[in-house]
């Protein structure tokens, strides 16, 4: 595998989770990964609170836009390493067919933008869901990934996306 890594991170709005996940593999990969974010259905906008739970804890979000992943799959587009799920309704839609077979695998978290309350409330859900992805691109950032055979990567990308807070979809793919 190359030194550089192309990630992209799938969600059906990529307003939220795949936009954290974005965020948090461009400042925890340190260089060694290019990490992207896109959604089969993009809302247009980035949702605010993801925004601002990003910014207090220093992650960056400058050039952060809701996009659809079709710019990934189109000629000039990057060729990715990896593409990653995030949410269980972009899981589960027929995905367009990336060039240069990447490894995929499904860390499904709830959606926080889904969570009604107060603002406080809605703020928590947004914490909760980057801790979630941080465990999990922490965990994807130390593996030594151009040692592993494809089937241990393949098992070990899989059990990254069973982790505290796995979705109802994460936790049934891997039985």
């Amino acid at each position: 595998m190359a030194d550089r890594y192309n990630v992209l991170f799938l969600c059906t709005g990529n307003s939220a989770r795949s936009i954290l996940a974005e965020s948090l593999l461009t400042k925890l990969g340190e260089g060694r990964f290019q990490a992207f974010s896109a959604g089969s259905q993009p809302k247009g906008t980035v949702n605010p609170i993801a925004l601002r739970v990003l910014e207090s804890y220093d992650f960056p979000v400058a050039g952060m836009r809701s996009k659809s992943w079709e710019e990934f799959a189109g000629p000039g587009a990057p060729v990715m390493d990896f593409v990653f799920t995030v949410c269980d309704s972009a899981a589960g839609e027929t995905c367009p067919v990336w060039p240069g077979q990447p490894m995929t695998a499904h860390w499904g978290i709830e959606d926080p933008a889904a969570v009604e309350g107060t603002d406080i409330q809605k703020e928590a859900a947004f914490v909760q869901a980057f801790r979630y992805l941080r465990n999990r691109i922490s965990a994807f950032v130390a593996l030594p990934v151009g040692s592993l055979d494809r089937m241990t990567l393949r098992n070990r990308l899989d059990g990254i996306g069973r982790l505290e807070g796995a979705s109802g979809l994460a936790t049934e793919v891997s039985r």
